[in-house]
């Protein structure tokens, strides 16, 4: 029966997790930034790193974290269990280099072997302090200034540098000297940082053409920590040189009174001017009247010497008052008149030169196969600016594209990926070609492009005819120099060959067309027998006067100590059985294949050889050992039918009678 009720009481177990060491130290940022002023002293304290291990601190050194430095030295350090970074070097300078990359590793396990670690990294920037005084590029500047610049506008502007940036690169301006010293001032732009030279007093060149002043700049916010051992001024010298400008004859008073009574006669001088020019040149001084205050026409003045006289008598009454200006001029005061032709845009620009182009068949789409430019006979001010497009009744359908460099040249590009040279093998690619100038001007130009065969690195190996003759650029004397020579090879070829032909018309040493290699060739032989004669051709028998022609003499040694290798001579196998004739000629063969001074192989050589191959053997009575009587001649009729008529002779008694009997 289940109850439910417990056998034992409730224990309690206490199970306590031992840390093993598989988390690795992790930084709370990744990567750092931090900055630290050029400039510091050894040591100084850049930021500090932390990084935290998830293991039990209290067990072992699990979560004990040691830092080191991986990159970044000699320049930082860091210590080992605070994890701050120091500057390793004293006076690290901005100007040199200004970003440093530090990489951190911590590291558990006390740093021990065996122990996990993570990495960081860490931006350092120096940033800058005021240890560089502005320099000025030269020590000696030169403005030129006309003598007629008013007062209060700028002569000089100097401009020094500082390698500080921002603050610590403001600078000022000072005039330290000068041999005028009321006549010019200085100031700075703060904007600029440039020191701006002006004019105070009027110039004069007759008085002083030249002025020097001694100017000094300075750092506006200096650093007292870099006083000690680095300048912050620097000085250089201004030169103006005052320009003359032709200025108008001054009189030597402001204004002049004159007293004249009325009852003065015409042509009376009442008085007299005087005017000069103030210029180096000191040209002569052309008076005149004013007529605008002289309307009545009542006064005159002598142009050379300024004397002022009346034209008619004066009435008192009338007019007590007479007021009037003389102007004066300078007599040689002539400005030389340059008259220069002005260019207007009235020439179309056009291709530099003729181009022309081949395109392969195997081209790819976008591919460039031509760089053109562009001239034009008009100059503008501002240089010449070509726009390049293709025609517009060609663009819709070109097999062609333009593209502009923006630099005065365009790329001719393909348009497709392919061009059949068989069925077209030329275009002609029209382009426009325009200024930038106003008016515009356009001009339409060809570029004519030949489709070639290619070889995979796009090298040009087949054309057209006319293709390759223009693309060699040969001219027309060239060309009809070079069809001359080839007519003169053809009639050369023409002429050996009726040569060979006449040649050949003569008659051959044998007629037979067979091989007289392959032949025993003999003649005033007595032969054999019947079957010997076989093995011979009697056909070099027809022609006996070209045999003897052609031999060669055996008394004459040949040029050469080595005779061509001559072919061995079988004999047909009709005759193979002939032993005798075939070791005879063999022999020969070799005798003359060893000897030097034989005839060449293509000589017709001759034996005289009677030959053993006759069955009948010999059948002179010289041989006989015996009387007619003890001759048994029945084996001739074994001999075949060319030998009956000898049977019959001599082997028929014998058969007769052995048929009496």
């Amino acid at each position: 029966m289940i109850t439910n009720t417990s056998l034992e009481g409730e224990s309690e177990f206490i199970i306590k997790i031992h840390d093993i060491n598989d988390n690795e130290p992790k930084f709370t940022k990744d990567p750092y930034f931090a900055h630290v002023p050029e400039m510091s002293p050894l040591g100084t304290v850049v930021m500090q790193v932390t990084a935290t291990d998830a293991d039990d601190p209290t067990y072992g050194n699990s979560a004990k974290v040691v830092y080191s430095i991986l990159l970044g030295q000699p320049y930082f350090s860091v210590e080992p269990n605070t994890g701050v970074i120091r500057t390793a070097l004293p006076n690290m300078d901005r100007e040199t280099k200004e970003n440093y990359v530090v990489v951190i590793q911590a590291k558990d396990m006390a740093g021990q072997m065996g122990g996990l670690s993570g990495t960081t990294t860490v931006s350092i920037t120096l940033s800058d302090v005021n240890d560089n005084p502005p320099r000025f590029p030269k020590s000696l500047y030169e403005f030129k200034v006309p003598e007629s610049t008013e007062p209060g506008w700028t002569v000089a502007v100097l401009r020094a540098t500082d390698a500080d940036i921002g603050r610590n690169a403001e600078m000022s301006y000072r005039i330290t000297s000068s041999d005028s010293p009321t006549m010019f001032d200085i100031s700075t732009n703060r904007s600029t940082q440039e020191g701006v030279v002006t004019l105070r007093k009027p110039l004069d060149f007759e008085k002083k053409r030249t002025h020097t002043l001694r100017i000094q700049v300075e750092n506006s916010n200096p650093d007292a920590g870099f006083l000690h051992y680095v300048a912050t001024t620097d000085e250089a010298t201004v030169k103006l040189i005052v320009e003359d400008v032709d200025e108008p004859p001054a009189f030597d008073r402001l204004s002049y009174v004159m007293e004249v009574k009325e009852d003065a006669d015409a042509g009376t001088i009442i008085g007299s001017v005087s005017a000069a020019d103030p210029d180096s040149s000191r040209s002569p001084v052309r008076y005149s009247i004013d007529r605008r205050t002289d309307m009545d026409r009542v006064f005159n003045v002598h142009p050379g010497n300024g004397s002022v006289f009346m034209l008619r008598t004066l009435d008192r009454e009338e007019n007590p008052w007479h007021n009037i200006s003389v102007i004066a001029t300078e007599f040689s005061n002539r400005a030389p008149v340059y008259i220069r032709i002005l260019d207007v845009n009235d020439n179309a620009p056009t291709f530099a030169t003729y181009y022309e182009t081949f395109v392969c068949e195997n081209a790819k789409a976008n591919q460039r196969i031509q760089t053109v430019s562009a001239t034009d006979a008009d100059e503008p001010v501002g240089g010449h600016r070509f726009f390049f497009s293709l025609a517009h009744e060609a663009s819709g359908k070109a097999n062609f594209t333009i593209r502009d460099n923006k630099d005065n040249t365009a790329g001719i590009l393909t348009r497709r990926n392919s061009y059949n040279r068989l069925q077209k093998s030329t275009y002609l690619v029209p382009v426009v070609i325009s200024d930038g100038d106003f008016p515009m001007q356009s001009s339409t130009n060809t570029l004519t492009v030949r489709v070639c065969t290619c070889d995979r690195e796009g090298n040009m190996q087949l054309c057209n005819q006319e293709a390759l003759v223009l693309t060699a650029g040969l001219s027309t004397g060239a060309l009809m120099a070079i069809i001359i020579c080839v007519i003169i090879l053809l009639m050369i070829v023409v002429l050996f060959a009726a040569l060979r032909r006449q040649q050949r018309k003569k008659e051959p040493l044998i007629i037979s067309k067979e091989d007289v290699r392959d032949n025993v060739v003999s003649y005033n032989d007595e032969g054999g027998g019947e079957e010997d004669t076989q093995a011979f051709d009697i056909g070099t028998l027809r022609n006996p006067e070209a045999t003897e022609e052609s031999k060669q003499r055996r008394d004459i040694k040949p040029e050469t100590l080595h005779p061509p290798v001559r072919r061995t001579m079988f004999l047909p196998p009709a005759h193979r059985d002939n032993a005798d004739v075939r070791d005879f000629i063999n022999q020969r063969l070799q005798d003359n294949d060893q000897d030097p001074t034989a005839p060449p192989y293509d000589s017709l050589a001759t034996y005289a050889y009677e030959g053993s191959g006759s069955v009948a053997e010999s059948l002179s009575s010289l041989g006989s050992i015996t009387t007619e009587g003890e001759q048994d001649y029945n084996y001739l009729s074994e001999w075949g039918p060319r030998f009956k008529k000898l049977s019959d002779m001599y082997g028929g008694e014998d058969s007769d009678s052995c048929r009496d009997s």
